[in-house]
């Protein structure tokens, strides 16, 4: 692969990646109410759930999921249902007394076992059919068939995983240092209430992607 290629692969997959969406609002959650150390974990278990996404896409199985009506459907129903479970486990959040506490309180802040961060991010970035698009329509048009794949498909993938890692973690950080706009009881329940109603819709505009058939 030449250095031209590599540049212009990853000039686009940057702009796609800091779009907002699914990932990037819970970097921006666990920044603001838990910590750095939360926020590293959630975001391994996004590029995790890239790369296997990635090596799905590079093995043709991507190629056959878009084609597929059938399987597509699956995919997105267990995808937008997941990102409503998240949206209605925020608005939950938002009704528990001992919210503000727990905001305020350090320790609490890292109650939540980094495991399941990490497993939380994961099914979110597996489960997102967008990525499948993405890596479908994307890798071809920068691969060289005369060259062997396995190392294009490292390269590609590496820097996409790479830039949703810093990315993440830069939206997390952020959100963690204006975490003290969110002192007040209120501010935080509407956070979460606003945070549980844009998973809701991203789950519902999930819904409505459509497969390249």
């Amino acid at each position: 692969m030449s250095s031209h290629l590599v540049l212009l692969y990853t000039v686009v997959a940057f702009f796609y990646i800091i779009s907002p969406g699914p990932a990037v609002f819970l970097a921006i959650a666990n920044g603001i109410t838990k910590d750095m150390r939360a926020v590293v974990s959630s975001s391994l278990g996004n590029i995790v759930g890239l790369f296997v996404l990635s090596t799905i896409s590079i093995l043709g199985l991507g190629a056959l999921l878009v084609s597929s009506a059938t399987l597509f459907f699956i995919v997105k129903i267990i995808g937008a249902s997941y990102l409503i479970y998240l949206g209605i486990k925020q608005i939950n959040i938002s009704r528990k007394p001992q919210l503000f506490d727990q905001a305020t309180d350090t320790k609490a802040k890292s109650k939540k076992s980094h495991w399941r961060l990490f497993t939380e991010s994961f099914f979110v970035a597996a489960t997102n059919p967008k990525p499948i698009l993405f890596f479908v329509a994307l890798f071809p048009q920068f691969l060289v068939v005369d060259a062997p794949i396995a190392p294009q498909f490292a390269i590609l993938t590496g820097i996409f995983m790479t830039i949703s890692f810093l990315s993440l973690c830069s939206y997390g950080y952020i959100s963690n240092k204006a975490s003290f706009l969110f002192a007040k009881k209120q501010t935080l329940v509407w956070f979460h209430r606003c945070t549980g109603g844009l998973f809701i819709l991203m789950g519902a505009s999930l819904m409505k992607l459509k497969n390249a058939s």
